[in-house]
């Protein structure tokens, strides 16, 4: 079962024990007992429908957001819809609000900068970014004042001088590590650097590993593209700070000493998994990356607590879910599995709900996800 129906179960356990339900302080159109569940779902394997409840809203219960940047805040130089005012919205109820971000290629001070142009109120110290999280896995290997060939911007270099290192362009023999982060001006003759360098023994970080980074365009190489030309050259693979990996979650967890932080992203292979991976709720937000087909055909791994259209949902409230054995309901949307086809019973394809209700299903549908045909209204032509 993924994290998203563990936490709904557990909810639903909690409504049988104590009597109370969560859900009952949502619209009456919101489904909230086996009875709700409508007979355009017939319930074909003659088990009971079960009524998974969950908070008011992704923020119940939270002390903190950790937000992604690249396809959450922003795309490229203009926020997405719903960002700001739904992050600002946030802080005012007294959420500590903080973004980690992958990207190393500038200083938390720029993308504090930006993100204040936008109209949000950020700190400097309210970015958690990939080169923070980078030298503490140094650290782990070499001595302060050792030398580290930087491959990357401002930011990665920054913090690294920060630390104590001596830094270098190009390898040498005193070289004791590299450590590897995108910049859009990183060469040829930087990526040749940083592979002679690890040949030749030197300690290899990367800030992070996304194969792409989105912008106004589109999506762009990430640094990703990068680290694999040089493990290409070398054969050896880098230690990574960034999502998916702990490093990063480690350092905004203990700088902020969150308890029960909500991290929202909008990629599943870093965001989601990387959250799920050190046991923090996750939100997934459609204005970035992966969209509807790249969820319902997620791993269990890299399914997210909640599902959000724009973070203007983190202030709605969350539907209850309703999961038979062969479909669910979100809202007002009724998501059917007959024989190897998901059917959209009732409910707008572009409806959050109707998409809530088809990864529900298909998530504890016993048929691998290959095995099914998913509705192109809703995911969009087969690959």
């Amino acid at each position: 079962m993924s994290g998203f129906l563990q936490r709904l179960t557990q909810r639903h356990r909690d409504e049988a024990t104590t009597g109370e339900r969560p859900g009952e302080q949502q619209s009456s159109g919101t489904p909230a007992s086996h009875s709700s569940l409508p007979t355009t779902l017939p319930n074909d394997a003659g088990a009971e429908p079960t009524a998974k409840v969950v908070p008011n809203s992704p923020l119940d219960g939270a002390d903190a957001i950790f937000a992604d940047l690249d396809g959450v805040v922003y795309r490229g130089p203009e926020p997405v819809p719903d960002a700001v005012e739904s992050l600002n919205l946030a802080q005012r109820t007294g959420l500590q609000v903080s973004y980690l971000t992958n990207n190393a290629s500038r200083t938390p001070k720029m993308v504090a900068d930006q993100l204040n142009a936008m109209g949000l109120h950020v700190a400097e110290n309210d970015i958690v970014t990939s080169p923070q999280a980078a030298v503490p896995l140094l650290a782990d290997h070499i001595a302060p004042g050792a030398e580290v060939l930087v491959v990357g911007g401002v930011g990665l270099l920054e913090a690294v001088q920060q630390a104590g290192y001596h830094v270098t362009r190009t390898q040498s023999e005193q070289t004791a590590a590299v450590v590897q982060g995108f910049a859009k001006d990183v060469s040829w003759a930087d990526l040749a650097e940083a592979a002679y360098a690890v040949a030749a023994g030197a300690v290899w970080i990367g800030t992070n590993q996304d194969w792409t980074l989105p912008n106004e365009r589109g999506l762009a190489p990430g640094n990703g593209t990068l680290l694999s030309a040089v493990h290409t050259a070398t054969g050896t693979f880098p230690t990574i700070a960034g999502k998916p990996e702990r490093p990063i979650f480690d350092v905004a967890v203990t700088r902020f000493r969150a308890a029960q932080p909500l991290f929202i992203g909008d990629r599943l292979d870093t965001d989601i998994e990387g959250a799920r991976r050190v046991g923090i709720t996750s939100a997934h937000v459609l204005t970035g990356v992966d969209q509807a087909r790249e969820i319902i055909e997620a791993a269990p791994e890299r399914r997210p607590d909640f599902l959000l259209q724009t973070l203007a949902d983190l202030h709605r409230p969350y539907p209850v879910l309703e999961i038979a054995p062969n479909g669910a309901v979100s809202g007002h949307s009724v998501v059917r599995i007959d024989g190897a086809d998901v059917i959209i019973e009732r409910g707008d394809p572009s409806d959050i709900d109707t998409l809530r209700a088809a990864a529900a299903a298909v998530w504890e549908c016993s048929i691998p996800v290959s095995a099914l045909r998913l509705p192109e209204d809703l995911v969009g032509p087969p690959r």
